[in-house]
């Protein structure tokens, strides 16, 4: 009992260094100043909440998945918020979740997610994707966007970035019809970023793919491509079985979706 009354001095350290709502470790606290005794301490006395194994915040309302991912930024996991997650945080929503679906948080990078974050809130699961296909990201491919009243920046895939994100883990006609409506949605893209994720993109198949949405929607943008640059590989690539055969782009598509179609896989 005596070792508690000795934190009192300090019990309203940890409410100036930690903003309510974030998550940490006991890495960072330590960091912070923090020993474990003192770790110990502000939780037997309810000024830190133990959500996982080694992982802490105040107390407080629920956490928002903003919260989540913002810890994980802080905590220097290398992620940003992408694909149909970044599209839809930037306003180009078409799918709700319904009723009490769990909502799905697509994340891109080179880090993994850590084991708390898997239990931490049943209403919401994140899915980490290694940042592959591009040699190099270009300048101005990732976005911030401000969250609650801490002014949090949270990093995201721009427009641009993460309809090729998207496209990277298309794999039937479902797909398909998602990412239709989000490139029908695209009618302002910057070219020049465009340009230059086609030139960094590895992927033989989301490039193929991006071409051919782009000229199913044929919108301002498209025209000023630059396709003489665009490395497209060789060779066909089946991306759906019993689609339609795309014979520009050498891929599957979905029959309802191709006019004149030549011949299906």
């Amino acid at each position: 009992m005596q070792k508690d009354i000795n934190y009192e001095p300090s019990i309203h350290r940890v409410e100036q260094t930690l903003p309510d709502g974030q998550v940490v470790n006991r890495k960072w606290l330590k960091e912070k100043g923090y020993e474990r005794t003192a770790i110990d301490y502000y939780v037997r006395s309810g000024k830190l909440v133990s959500i996982g194994r080694g992982v802490y915040r105040r107390p407080g309302p629920p956490l928002k998945w903003e919260h989540l991912f913002y810890s994980l930024q802080e905590l220097e996991y290398l992620l940003h918020v992408g694909g149909q997650s970044a599209l839809d945080y930037q306003g180009y929503t078409h799918y709700l979740p319904l009723g009490n679906m769990q909502k799905e948080i697509t994340l891109y990078g080179k880090s993994k997610l850590p084991l708390w974050m898997k239990n931490i809130d049943k209403n919401v699961k994140f899915t980490a994707y290694a940042q592959k296909g591009f040699t190099k990201l270009p300048k101005n491919s990732l976005t911030t966007i401000v969250f609650g009243h801490w002014d949090w920046e949270l990093n995201l895939s721009s427009v641009e970035l993460a309809l090729f994100e998207l496209l990277s883990q298309v794999k039937d006609e479902s797909d398909f019809l998602v990412v239709d409506k989000y490139f029908e949605s695209a009618t302002v893209l910057r070219t020049e970023l465009l340009n230059e994720l086609l030139d960094a993109s590895t992927n033989i198949q989301t490039k193929r793919l991006f071409m051919w949405f782009a000229d199913r929607h044929s919108h301002q943008w498209n025209s000023k491509l630059n396709r003489d640059n665009i490395n497209l590989g060789s060779g066909k690539r089946s991306i759906i079985k019993g689609g339609a055969f795309d014979k520009k782009y050498n891929i599957t598509v979905p029959k309802e979706m191709l006019n004149n179609e030549e011949f299906f896989f």
